[in-house]
């Protein structure tokens, strides 16, 4: 299957050459037909498997070409196209293949998020646009000042549609929603569908096509996934060591709090490992700031919470370390999806205290995988990290992450992803003691 073979017009094939992808992964390849036929979607994804232009190339098709490939575009003012998503972050990425992939089509995108002023956002508003992304909190502003016309929405995509329910926007969605005419196309893409996720998706979609690439708590693939069993008070300690020993150059690292992010990040800068913080608490432009200095090199660490587990594009990221077990098992699976993105390998270490036994054994219960443990030489916790063990899983995997997918050998590249590369996959730590065949928690 090439991206030709997909009924996708001459400019939008030549905006993807030109990014070098010629095959679509598979949420692309099954997607990508449905939605140009203009039926409703329902797609699981996990994060990394290019479900963004998944949607983003069919909707530049409809909007550009619908009907006579060769008829001139008509300048809209309202938008036709709506893509509601969680963050910040994530709505950059989405304006980002919007305008990469409709470079040669002559339509209009704006994505519209907080943090920011208003007022450049209102004046790009009233120029007109084609395709508007959001987060729903400042759509509502827009909406609110009357700065923007839903009533012209032809496509909606709801985008990580569980990610939202988890930040609380339900309400604000369905108040959005109540402004778009009723007959309209509807795309739903979410890593998990949660019984929350699915009754939005009956309420919303209408005789939609189903795409499962990825079953519910998949990891991603590629990614080596491991535990170092420590005391919490030590673990400051062994991430240090750990940077020091294996010369570690860039790594996202996950905190639970804000606070917590800000007092990591300052340890790593007064040891000489450059880092920067990522939360909500943080101005937009400091967070992009941030964002572009770790993709540039010039940040060693980015020490962020779970607002950057989702809609991060990290070309090539080899590392994620869980600081500490999110209390959301799901959000383990978007954490680590930020590395062993679009083929490339990855490596994914959780520093795990006796206090967060329960958080690891839910995650191994919903990725159904036992992962391998061990012990750091210096660092031995003085706790136990005994807990009751689940049943053992009927088909269960072999421990240290997913099996990696043979190359095609073909030599194409298959995408567009975010994210892509050559990340390496060798192991942060190599510490002795590991224990295979036991549990000692």
């Amino acid at each position: 299957m090439l991206f030709t073979n997909l009924g996708l017009h001459a400019e939008i094939l030549r905006a993807v050459g030109e990014q070098g992808y010629t095959v679509p992964t598979p949420i692309q390849a099954q997607a990508i037909p449905h939605i140009l036929a203009g039926r409703d979607l329902e797609a699981l994804a996990q994060t990394g498997t290019g479900k963004t232009a998944a949607f983003v190339l069919p909707i530049l098709q409809r909007l550009a070409y619908a009907g006579n490939p060769n008829t001139p575009r008509v300048v809209h003012t309202a938008p036709r196209v709506l893509v509601l998503v969680p963050t910040r972050e994530l709505a950059a990425q989405v304006l980002e293949s919007a305008r990469v992939y409709g470079k040669h089509t002559g339509l209009r995108s704006l994505a519209v998020f907080g943090g920011v002023s208003v007022n450049p956002q209102t004046q790009a508003l009233k120029r007109g646009i084609d395709i508007l992304v959001a987060t729903p909190g400042r759509l509502l502003d827009h909406l609110s000042q009357r700065n923007v016309d839903l009533s012209k929405i032809q496509t909606l995509v709801l985008d990580e549609a569980d990610r939202m329910f988890d930040m609380g926007f339900i309400r604000d969605i369905r108040k959005i929603i109540e402004r778009m005419p009723r007959e309209r196309q509807n795309l739903m893409f979410s890593a998990t569908f949660a019984p929350e996720v699915r009754e939005l998706a009956h309420t919303v979609l209408k005789n939609p096509a189903l795409v499962e690439v990825a079953r519910r708590g998949t990891p991603a693939e590629l990614v080596s996934q491991s535990v170092i069993k420590v005391d919490q008070s030590a673990k400051k300690d062994v991430l240090l060591h750990l940077f020091q020993a294996q010369g570690w150059h860039q790594v996202l690292v996950f905190c639970r709090t804000k606070h917590g992010a800000d007092a990591l990040s300052k340890k790593l800068d007064q040891a000489g490992i450059r880092s920067a913080a990522l939360h909500g608490n943080k101005s937009q432009n400091a967070r992009t700031r941030a964002l572009a200095d770790f993709k540039s090199g010039k940040l060693a660490a980015l020490v962020a919470t779970d607002i950057a587990a989702r809609g991060l594009d990290i070309d090539s990221l080899p590392r994620v370390v869980n600081f500490e077990l999110p209390n959301v098992p799901e959000d383990y699976v978007h954490r680590i999806g930020r590395t062993g993105r679009a083929g490339a390998s990855g490596e994914a270490l959780s520093l795990v205290s006796s206090e967060e036994r329960i958080q690891l054994r839910d995650i191994e219960r919903l990725i159904k995988l036992d992962l391998p443990s061990s012990v750091l030489p210096g660092f031995e916790p003085t706790h136990t990290h005994n807990v009751p063990r689940a049943a053992p899983h009927p088909s269960k995997k072999p421990s240290g992450g997913a099996p990696r997918r043979n190359s095609s050998g073909s030599g194409a590249r298959s995408g567009p992803r975010t994210g892509g590369g050559g990340g390496s996959a060798t192991s942060g730590a190599k510490p002795a003691s590991h224990h295979s065949g036991q549990r000692h928690r």
